[in-house]
């Protein structure tokens, strides 16, 4: 074993560095930049080849504040999570949240939030919001954070930004993670860090329609998983209510419905009243259910955006929507996948149960989100709790140790078995663990997917390629998610039990 302090290098071992960041978007470059002002030299490590490829650069409604009041921001997270969140974890994202927004976001990256016409920074309210506390950038301001702070990390110099590039395996020894094996190389070229950082995002492409990119293959969750790392909350994943409903769906922001849109059925009638008090502003979960049943009553269900100057204050959704020729004010939308309340269970530094690994953003379950996210808290747990976990990873040198021996010595995989395991995979997910879940149909889904995981694992044991392991994560994360549901039998939140529905839903008005 050797030990260095000497930051970033590649020695015949590999390649070693203080801290190693594996994930690009705004909770690995809030990280990244933390470790970097300890003082720390940071690898950043990223699948993506572009910021899109990120899920912050699809965030759209904005990032929330507390606009001075923690206590009422916090009692709205509570509310929407069914009051199945964390809060000791709710009190740390209050506490630090206008800081973490004022100091990177505005005094670093300078995010020109949109203001109003006498100057002063523009709020807008989202679902289950009960104050206007929302920074936002037109309606892309993922785009508008993600891709100032890449190229601010991407210039400091002591960060180095490594692209298209996955990790394949976590580096372990005794319960302490040493850092990853990388597809660098054919047979993997392992890091070595003195902590590592995951923050590889969510787990959409296990889904056929989701609001994430189509890399979010649950790769963090999967490897830590199966390096013994807790994980929690897998069962919550969260339906966006108002994606786009035909093909190539996108997000239609919940900031319309703050700023007066509505839903309508297909017999033209606004119906969210009748599901909740908040009607259309009602928890994404409530409004995701409500939406599935007036589609399955009507026939579908409409987004009026008539309320709204739409064109000019949301120029870039409108132009998503004249792309797939929607000249009217009413948008079709369904639920679609969105978030993943769960994952790598870490506490208010990020650190995980294993030595040196912290998970952040949407692969670790901090305890913020519970059985439900409230709107716009995403970006704002991903900036806090990176920017914690970053400073925290500091101050260990990298130990090179014995790395995973990953073999390349068969041929290469059949044609398309990636592509149609994924897409057995997706259909398994969709028809058994989507926004509605039965006890019998997670039972069967759990058994499609251990069989489905049986076959990649007997390919992965001789190939390393980066789509078998992104199929191999997706298939441990989803056997995840399918243990997780079979072992909650509650409603709560997004985890909806379809044998609860006559005692808890509210029967939809229209004529059937």
């Amino acid at each position: 074993m050797t030990e260095t302090n000497t930051g970033t290098e590649t020695t015949t071992d590999g390649e070693t560095t203080d801290v190693l960041v594996v994930g690009s978007g705004i909770a690995g470059c809030a990280a990244a930049l933390s470790a970097a002002r300890e003082g720390a030299d940071v690898l950043l490590l990223t699948k993506a080849t572009k910021p899109d490829d990120a899920s912050t650069d699809w965030a759209q409604g904005g990032i929330s504040t507390t606009r001075g009041d923690p206590e009422s921001l916090k009692q709205d997270i509570i509310d929407a999570s069914d009051g199945t969140v964390d809060p000791d974890a709710v009190d740390t994202l209050v506490e630090h949240a206008d800081e973490a927004v004022e100091d990177v976001l505005i005094d670093t990256l300078e995010v020109d939030f949109d203001e109003t016409a006498n100057g002063d920074l523009d709020y807008t309210r989202e679902a289950a919001h009960s104050e206007f506390r929302i920074l936002h950038v037109d309606a892309a301001t993922g785009t508008h954070i993600l891709r100032p702070f890449l190229q601010y990390v991407d210039d400091h110099d002591r960060i180095e930004v490594c692209q298209d590039t996955a990790a394949l395996e976590l580096i372990t020894n005794e319960g302490r993670v040493h850092g990853v094996v990388s597809d660098e190389e054919p047979a993997g070229k392992p890091i070595y860090a003195g902590a590592t950082v995951l923050a590889t995002g969510g787990i959409g492409a296990l889904y056929s329609r989701s609001t994430n990119p189509d890399d979010a293959t649950g790769d963090g969750i999967a490897m830590a998983a199966l390096a013994g790392a807790d994980v929690a909350d897998m069962e919550y994943i969260q339906f966006h209510p108002t994606a786009y409903a035909g093909d190539d769906p996108f997000l239609l922001s919940e900031a319309l419905r703050g700023e007066g849109a509505v839903l309508r059925n297909g017999n033209g009638e606004r119906f969210m009243d009748d599901y909740h008090p908040q009607g259309d502003l009602a928890p994404r979960d409530v409004v995701a259910r409500a939406v599935e049943a007036e589609r399955e009553a009507t026939g579908e269900v409409v987004l009026d955006v008539s309320p709204l100057e739409f064109e000019s204050e949301y120029p870039a959704i409108a132009e998503k929507c004249r792309d797939r020729g929607i000249d009217g004010d009413e948008i079709p939308v369904a639920p679609t996948e969105h978030f993943l309340c769960g994952g790598i269970d870490v506490d208010d530094r990020g650190r995980t149960s294993l030595d040196r690994l912290y998970a952040v953003g949407e692969c670790a379950r901090t305890g913020v989100h519970g059985a439900n996210r409230l709107a716009s808290t995403s970006l704002l747990e991903g900036l806090v709790w990176g920017l914690r976990a970053g400073a925290d990873a500091t101050g260990f040198g990298p130990e090179v140790v014995e790395a995973p021996e990953l073999l390349n010595r068969d041929p290469e995989l059949p044609a398309r078995f990636a592509a149609e395991k994924f897409t057995r995979l997706q259909q398994t997910m969709d028809e058994y663990l989507g926004l509605e879940r039965d006890p019998d149909e997670i039972a069967r889904a759990s058994a499609v997917l251990r069989r489905l995981k049986g076959e990649v694992d007997a390919y992965i044991r001789t190939r390393t390629a980066r789509e078998l392991y992104e199929l191999r994560n997706a298939s441990v994360t989803a056997l995840l998610i399918a243990r997780a549901a079979g072992e909650n039998t509650e409603s709560v939140g997004c985890h909806y039990v379809a044998t609860d529905a006559d005692e808890s839903t509210v029967e939809p008005t229209a004529d059937d």
